[in-house]
């Protein structure tokens, strides 16, 4: 094990690869189904099906990248040489995706569910790999912690540049390179972001080039340095799926975090429909074009970055599995509040700020004590499966968003959402606010009461820590 510290160079270059893996997310989770009903032309409830059918595969798809990056051996480590071998296929599969090919109504769905389908495999090839950098980065789990507060810190700006960035690029594009473009841009101003086609295939390659050269630093940046105690060429790959069957904390961590992942795709996924259909506010900032929805993005990811920034001093204080709880508390309480306020854009933007604030406690926790798990089951097997542990990690965020982003398209197909209407109608409204408030509330419970179950307190994992550098220690005297 190369015992050197992690640089801070090495901090910012990993936070780049969820930077950048991030930046594309946001367009998924908060952007897409409004692509596919109101640009691409196909029904919400088909929208949603096709999520689920795409995700709930790709997630199982999740665990093979896991166990073949484990089983991966170059002169630049196990996990990095994913994150250079697929960066531009990441970025031109989304291009892809986000094209509008002149289909027929079937046409169009299959074209949908095979370039959709593809770009979360790409995703998975580069994703599982970078999530599992963190498990051999560092031995250490406060140092781990910092890794996993830089990650989630440049997600969030990454979040945040999509979230600036996307809408007056989509509406640029459509103004410059279609008449119909203007039309729907000018139109936009009274709703939300230009229906474009052109627009959003542009605006989503712009973006796509950036991610590139955020992965191609990410990979020149960082370094591998944890490898296992006993490494055994011949452990197959069966004996390393059943031994994290057996594994109850990590068990108990991908339940609790779907739930709160859940929790976010469901609160995301309505809000472009919930701001024009509820709020009504027509407006767009000066110079930056952005609209209330824009606006609203960008003040709850500023809020979660706060709270990313806050994890490592607060977890080091009350624990991980303490302050997550808190967090989540937090955020279900505030999320019913959400529902009773009057509807003013004063009462939506602070709670906006709360919830995200409580939010961004979360994911970095997520990430690091995933890490843990990766420490948890090399004790007990003498195993290190980063990447298998990691990409299960990936698989509860893709479910998450699977299950958020399917319900939200089934739910709104279930309150007769119409995008031919100018106005929906009041049962469409009643719904996009229940699934801005209320259903995320009750996933922020069902996370609570997951990691009120979890049995790696702090106390055992210093113990899990100590034992392990103990064996290594140990292993090194005897070479």
């Amino acid at each position: 094990m190369n015992t050197n510290k992690v640089s801070l160079k090495e901090k910012v270059g990993y936070g780049f690869g969820d930077m950048a893996s991030s930046m594309f997310w946001k367009i998924f989770g908060m952007y897409s189904l409004f692509f596919y009903t109101d640009v691409f032309g196909i029904t919400a409830a088909a929208a949603g099906t096709m999520f689920l059918v795409a995700r709930v595969w790709d997630s199982v798809f999740d665990l093979f990248v896991g166990i073949a990056a484990d089983r991966t051996k170059t002169r630049w480590g196990r996990y990095r040489p994913y994150i250079l071998w697929f960066a531009i296929p990441f970025s031109v599969m989304g291009v892809i995706t986000f094209f509008v090919p002149d289909f027929g109504a079937t046409g169009k769905l299959v074209y949908a569910y095979i370039t959709y389908s593809l770009m979360m495999i790409v995703y998975s090839l580069i994703n599982v790999p970078y999530a599992s950098l963190l498990g051999v980065m560092s031995p250490k789990p406060q140092e781990r912690n910092i890794l996993s507060s830089y990650r989630m810190s440049f997600a969030f700006i990454g979040s945040f540049i999509t979230f600036m960035l996307l809408q007056p690029l989509i509406d640029g594009y459509a103004k410059a390179f279609s008449t119909e473009g203007v039309q729907v841009a000018e139109k936009a101003v009274e709703t939300t972001v230009s229906t474009s086609p052109i627009g959003w295939t542009l605006g989503v390659a712009t973006i796509g080039v950036l991610c590139t050269i955020l992965f191609f630093l990410c990979f020149k940046w960082t370094r591998e340095r944890v490898e296992p105690v006993n490494e055994d060429e011949d452990t197959s790959v069966k004996q390393d799926l059943k031994n994290l069957f057996y594994n109850i904390p990590w068990w108990i961590l991908v339940g609790t975090g779907l739930a709160a992942l859940l929790f976010n795709a469901v609160r995301d996924g309505v809000a472009i429909y919930y701001f024009r259909d509820f709020v009504h506010v027509a407006y767009k900032m000066p110079l930056t074009g952005w609209d209330m929805t824009t606006i609203y993005f960008l003040i709850g990811q500023a809020a979660n970055l706060v709270g990313v920034i806050l994890a490592p001093a607060l977890s080091a204080k009350y624990g991980k599995r303490r302050t997550y709880m808190i967090a989540m508390a937090g955020a279900a309480v505030l999320s019913v509040v959400f529902f009773f306020v009057p509807n003013q854009l004063s009462w939506v933007l602070i709670l906006q700020t709360l919830i995200s604030l409580c939010a961004g406690y979360v994911l970095p926790l997520l990430w690091s004590m995933f890490a843990d798990i990766v420490d948890y089951q090399e004790l007990k097997t003498d195993r290190r499966t980063s990447g298998l542990i990691f990409s299960s990690s990936s698989m509860s965020q893709k479910l998450g968003w699977a299950l958020g982003a399917a319900l939200t398209g089934w739910i709104l197909f279930i309150f007769k959402y119409n995008p031919d209407l100018a106005q929906q109608s009041t049962e469409t409204i009643f719904g996009e606010r229940l699934m801005i408030s209320i259903i995320p509330a009750i996933c922020c419970l069902l996370a609570f009461i997951g990691m009120y179950f979890y049995p790696l307190t702090e106390k055992k994992v210093k113990e899990v820590t100590a034992e392990l550098e103990k064996r290594r220690a140990e292993k090194l005297e005897n070479q």
